[in-house]
């Protein structure tokens, strides 16, 4: 399909700069930095965009800064986010989302997995189709599969707990969004694995997909493990869910919860009292009966101290202040 050009599309607001910013997070990808702008540049010549692309250097110990800063004196197209030691990706796509300037903010991994070709269709289906969000889908992928099996699991989970049973690919990198999107979503902790979610959540609800071509690494090894990430994304789906169903109403659950325990503790209380007066002490002669009471105290203990300690994170003043070290700031006013 051909991909109409920009001057077609209208801006509505002032505050809107270039048709897209390009928003890249990275760690230690030296190797792959100029080699990625240089196709996004071909890119968006070809269909005489106006952009920006910023990269967000999270912590990298090798060349990566100095390449971006280089690149940025090359071209008013660059800019970029350096961070004084290394938050995560949620973190690096947080700040990148609050400089974005573009109508259409596409991110995408700096590794060279995800391509650029890509970029025009998904601006397309942005503008043409009317989604807020429409997320890559990487279905054939060039992965071990220490990576894609704890993927395939993770995505099903995903699907379920959400309920946006169109996306197949929640982790994929390559993803475009509304400017709205971004700028009314607040990406925390490890939750760049459900920006979809957020998103719905946030009242945006038109999610699509476009199967996109990727990759394999070109350069170095991926500074994910499979089977951490399927652990840690487990972790952050039940958070976000808990907290999106009861976050503004605990005592809905907790209520409910406090008062059935309190019922069966009050029946148990009962029961052994009538044991004992009778003399039939079947249920405390156990020790089944102590270690069972013991690990559902400790359980409830344990649940309830994670979802306060998620709700004052929630509360923090400086959940997302990030220690930035530096910025280069160079606009794309007047580039195509």
């Amino acid at each position: 399909m051909k991909t109409p050009t920009p001057e077609k599309y209208k801006k509505n607001e002032n505050s809107i700069i270039v048709d897209i910013s390009v928003v890249i997070p990275l760690y230690n990808e030296e190797e792959s930095i100029a080699e990625l702008f240089g196709w996004i540049e071909r890119v968006m010549a070809e269909h005489r965009f106006t952009y920006e692309v910023i990269f967000i250097s999270d912590g990298s110990t090798d060349r990566s800064w100095d390449i971006i800063s280089e690149l940025s004196r090359r071209s008013p197209h660059v800019r970029g986010i350096k961070f004084r030691r290394n938050y995560g990706k949620s973190p690096a796509l947080y700040c990148g989302f609050r400089q974005a300037q573009g109508d259409v903010v596409v991110t995408m991994d700096a590794d060279l997995q995800d391509s650029p070709d890509e970029i025009p269709e998904l601006f397309r289906m942005i503008k043409e189709e009317r989604y807020d969000l429409v997320s890559g889908y990487k279905q054939k992928r060039y992965d071990p599969l220490s990576k894609t099996l704890p993927t395939k699991l993770f995505n099903a989970t995903a699907r379920k707990v959400s309920g946006i049973r169109n996306l197949h690919d929640f982790n994929c990198g390559l993803k475009a969004y509304r400017r709205d999107v971004v700028k009314n979503i607040e990406v925390y902790g490890e939750m760049h694995r459900y920006i979809p979610y957020l998103a719905k959540q946030a009242g945006f609800s038109r999610i699509g997909e476009k199967v996109v071509q990727h990759q394999a690494r070109k350069y170095g090894e991926s500074k994910f493990m499979g089977w951490n990430r399927f652990v840690n994304g487990y972790l952050d789906l039940l958070t976000l869910w808990f907290l999106s169903t009861f976050g503004k109403k605990p005592m809905h659950v907790f209520g409910f919860l406090g008062s059935f325990m309190f019922f069966i503790g009050f029946l148990a209380t009962v029961v052994i009292a009538i044991g004992k007066i009778m003399g039939l002490l079947w249920i405390t002669d156990s020790p089944y009966f102590y270690l069972a009471l013991t690990a559902m105290v400790i359980g409830t203990q344990f649940f309830l101290t994670g979802f306060l300690g998620d709700l004052i994170s929630r509360s923090s003043p400086s959940r997302n202040d990030y220690q930035i070290e530096e910025i280069i700031n160079a606009g794309a006013k007047d580039g195509k």
